[in-house]
């Protein structure tokens, strides 16, 4: 592994660790992250054909280790445009579903620019799926379902992270994200 991608997998861990856990985005990814089940994979190659084969091969090996909880594919190079990545983004679920994995997986989504149908790119609760690199999140349906039954009021969660993340507010937020990947 090469000094740029431990760069980039400490960067992502360190987001995991201080904004999507520390702030309670997701209540269920402590767990893995404290348990080391977390698979952070940066793509290389700079063709969206190379990085659906990469794709493809997570899912091959989240099917091979039951120990892999979720996994984590960071793109440092590609998709800056917000735009390009839902293009990834609608590829990537096709081949979720041509491979057979609908049920089995599903795809989260995070961009440095997400930015919610129907809201502002400067609206803070976009910050709950913004991160330091453009990235695909596969997570085990038969994980999460079991994390769902066990936390009360599951459904207030978007609820919950917007109204958090408008209290901070946009400009706090957008420090907090810079300084992960700051030099």
């Amino acid at each position: 592994m090469s000094a740029q991608e431990q760069t980039v997998i400490q960067q992502t861990k360190n987001w995991v660790e201080q904004i999507v856990i520390g702030l309670n985005l997701c209540p269920f990814a402590s767990r893995p992250f404290q348990n080391n089940h977390i698979e952070y994979t940066v793509n290389s190659g700079d063709s969206t054909e190379q990085h659906l084969h990469q794709l493809a091969e997570c899912f091959t090996r989240l099917d091979a280790s039951a120990e892999i909880e979720t996994s984590l594919l960071i793109y440092p190079d590609a998709y800056q445009s917000f735009d390009n990545y839902l293009q990834l983004l609608d590829l990537a679920n096709h081949l979720l579903e041509d491979m057979d994995y609908a049920g089995s997986y599903q795809i989260a989504s995070f961009h440095p620019d997400y930015c919610f149908e129907g809201s502002t790119e400067d609206d803070a609760s976009n910050f709950s799926n913004r991160s330091p690199y453009p990235m695909l999140h596969l997570i085990r349906e038969s994980g999460l379902e079991k994390a769902i039954a066990n936390y009360p009021d599951v459904e207030q969660i978007p609820d919950n992270n917007i109204k958090k993340l408008r209290e901070i507010g946009y400009q706090e937020m957008q420090k907090k994200l810079k300084k992960l990947t700051a030099k």
